[in-house]
Formats: structure tokens, C-alpha cells, sequence
């Protein structure tokens, strides 16, 4: 059993009061360190993602449909331009953003978005664009992946982009919610509550698990999720981890292997919010994957990161976690496949944390889900 730490962590001392409508700069207590926590970006409209360009700037998406650039002082851009018609409505909209491992020769930024279908219907697609010299608009933008069958829904679109480093790409997807459609999260001819892998150009790649089995989507790398909105490419392995949401209950750590039935919603360690069992009412079934760790009540989980960097060199390996149901910025420390402690950053801020990222230099950066929403960046408070 993992040792979980409930002190929380941010119980030092604060440079003033702050409310959820003010720039933060604070400094907190935590088991590895002071930290300092302040602003660099704010007036953003529910924030979903954030990357770096190679230059520092941040690139972040707004859910209501817009791209910007964010500078190092924390000048936000005018939206970008040429970005695909988005979904707006309930958890959709302008989704995640990842910056191509070689942008400085391709100028190459891929997205992940609610796409909206006929007669109110919706899934989740994914796209890509080169970014102008000037930053101005996305040039050359073509659709690499769509969401079948689209429904209708505005729930759970997943949405995640994780480069493998060796010219593939995840994409996370959601089941969609509604009853009357997450079962297919354990069909292999839907893409419904999927893990997809493609080439980066969009084709599929030759050694995907399912291609060319009759019935099967060859875009599929695993199956049987509920809503995976954290992934990320373990820095030592290479594989791919994911963390979703459960529903009452049940949040989950997954490594995502290929071909492997996660089991949703068939067990799970959640309940359904009106208390009913889900599935079975079972937590495990032959021929399904135990999650490595849970959390009931629930985290809320979206974006996560391995933490690589010279700022905070004792968390070098952790796993960091946006936590939007429990406000805080969530630090995992690993042995292995194994979670042997927590700790919970960022709560007296009651933000909620939609994104995490490590910047230039170490630096954390988190987005805060918010209808004035931030970037806070985070550095050791040593200087101050």
C-alpha cells in the first residue's frame, strides 16, 4: 500500500492575502523545500493546456476556442488565427496543445478539440498546424484524427497528446459519458473511451496492436476507459502513463500497454454518482488491468508530468498531477511502478488545476481552470 502524506504542504507563511480574483506571489512550507508562487499570466478563459515554444514562450488554449502566445513577462497575444471550428459547449471546446519535439525546423503545433458534427453531435479530433514566423495564425492545418462515432454529448472528451519521442503519438480519448454510450469504451470497432496511436502525420503505424484484426479499429492502443485528461511518457521506460477520472470514486493510475482491456465499465473503484454499482459492481475481472493506485473521494485529475529539471532536483521523477476536485497540485513519489507517497501542493490557493508543465530551467507551471484563469509558476523560494 502507498504511504499517503495528508499534510498538505502549503501550510507556511504567505506574502499578503489572496483571493481567487488577485495575482498570487506567496511562499509555502513544503516537505521538500520552500516554494514561491506567483502569476504570470492571468484573464484567461478556463485555461486547458499549456507547452513551450523552444524560445520560452508558453503556447495555451482556451476552452472557448482560442490559441494564444504567453512572453516571459506574462504578455498574453491576441488569439491566434486558423484554428478549426471547436464545440464549446459543457467540457468541450479548444482542448489540449503540444509543441512538435523538433518545431524549431517545423513550426509544427498539434491540438486536440471538440469537433462538432451534425444535428448537435460532437467528438473529440485531433490537428495540426505550422505556427507563422509572427505567431500570428496556424497555417496548413489538416485533421489527423476524429472520433468515431460522434454523439451526441458534451461530456468526456478525454484529450490528450503525448509524443513518444520515437515519431508517434497518443491520443486519450473519453467514453462520452451518457450510459447509453460508454459501453462501447469495450468495443474495438468504436473509438469511444480509447487510447489511439498514430504516426505523427496521422497514419497508423504498422505495429499498432489491433491492425488487422477483423471488427477492430487499427488506430486503438488500449481500451476499456472512462476519461483520461493526464498523460505523459515515463522518462526512464518509455511507456505511456495515464491518469483518468473515475466517477464517484475510483480516480486511477494506469501504465497504458498496447492492447490491454483497463476495464471500463465493467469494474471499476467507483461508484456511478447516484451510488449504483458500476458494471458488474466488481473493482477487478479476469482479462482486465488493475490500476496502479487509486483515490476515493476523487483528485479530479487533468494534466500530469514527470518532473525533470535542476529547480527542484528532490523531486526528480515525481509525478505531478492537476487536481481540479481537490484543488491542488498533486506530487507522487515513485519506487518503481510503485506510488510510496503524496503530497498535496497549492490548496490554500482553491484553485483548480486543469494543467501542469515543466518550464525552461526547472520551473513548474500550472493553469488554473477558472473563468479568470492564470498561469502560476513555481519556483524553490530560496532568494527571496
Amino acid at each position: 500500500m502507498r504511504r499517503t502524506r495528508w499534510t498538505l504542504a502549503l501550510m507556511g507563511a504567505a506574502l499578503g492575502a489572496c483571493s481567487p480574483a488577485d495575482a498570487v506571489d506567496r511562499i509555502f512550507a513544503t516537505e521538500t523545500g520552500a516554494i514561491r508562487v506567483a502569476t504570470l499570466a492571468e484573464g484567461l478563459s478556463h485555461p486547458w493546456a499549456i507547452d513551450f515554444l523552444p524560445d520560452g514562450r508558453i503556447v495555451v488554449t482556451e476552452r472557448p476556442g482560442r490559441l494564444r502566445l504567453v512572453a516571459a513577462d506574462g504578455q498574453i497575444s491576441d488569439p491566434v488565427a486558423g484554428l478549426p471550428e471547436v464545440d464549446a459547449r459543457g467540457q468541450g471546446g479548444l482542448l489540449d496543445v503540444a509543441v512538435h519535439p523538433d518545431f524549431a525546423a517545423n513550426r509544427l503545433i498539434y491540438l486536440t478539440y471538440a469537433e462538432p458534427g451534425d444535428g448537435g453531435a460532437n467528438s473529440t479530433a485531433a490537428a495540426r498546424g505550422r505556427l507563422s514566423a509572427d505567431g500570428a495564425r496556424l497555417e496548413d492545418v489538416e485533421v489527423l484524427f476524429r472520433q468515431e462515432p460522434k454523439v451526441r454529448s458534451t461530456k468526456h472528451y478525454g484529450s490528450r497528446l503525448v509524443f513518444d519521442g520515437a515519431g508517434r503519438l497518443f491520443v486519450t480519448t473519453g467514453e462520452r459519458s451518457d450510459a447509453r454510450y460508454r459501453t462501447q469504451a469495450q468495443d474495438l470497432d468504436s473509438l469511444l473511451g480509447k487510447i489511439v496511436r498514430l504516426n505523427e502525420d496521422g497514419s497508423i503505424p504498422g505495429d499498432n496492436p489491433f491492425l488487422g484484426r477483423a471488427g477492430a479499429r487499427p488506430e486503438i492502443w488500449s481500451y476499456g476507459h472512462r476519461n483520461i485528461q493526464g498523460a505523459a511518457i515515463h522518462p526512464e521506460t518509455g511507456e505511456l502513463w495515464e491518469i483518468e477520472h473515475g466517477p464517484r470514486g475510483g480516480d486511477e493510475i494506469n501504465i497504458a500497454r498496447a492492447g490491454v482491456n483497463y476495464g471500463w465499465p465493467v469494474v471499476s473503484h467507483g461508484v456511478n454518482y447516484d451510488g449504483s454499482a458500476v458494471g458488474t459492481g466488481r473493482r477487478q475481472a479476469a482479462g482486465m488491468a488493475d490500476p496502479l493506485v487509486t483515490w476515493t473521494p476523487v483528485i479530479a485529475p487533468s494534466g500530469m508530468v514527470f518532473y525533470r529539471g535542476a529547480a527542484f532536483p528532490a523531486w526528480a521523477g515525481d509525478l505531478l498531477i492537476g487536481g481540479l476536485r481537490s484543488q491542488a497540485l498533486v506530487r507522487l513519489e515513485l519506487d518503481g511502478e510503485r506510488v510510496v507517497a503524496e503530497e498535496r501542493l497549492l490548496r490554500p490557493l482553491d484553485r483548480r488545476i486543469r494543467d501542469v508543465a515543466v518550464g525552461p530551467g526547472g520551473a513548474v507551471y500550472v493553469a488554473t481552470d477558472e473563468r479568470k484563469g492564470e498561469i502560476l509558476r513555481i519556483t524553490p523560494a530560496e532568494g527571496r
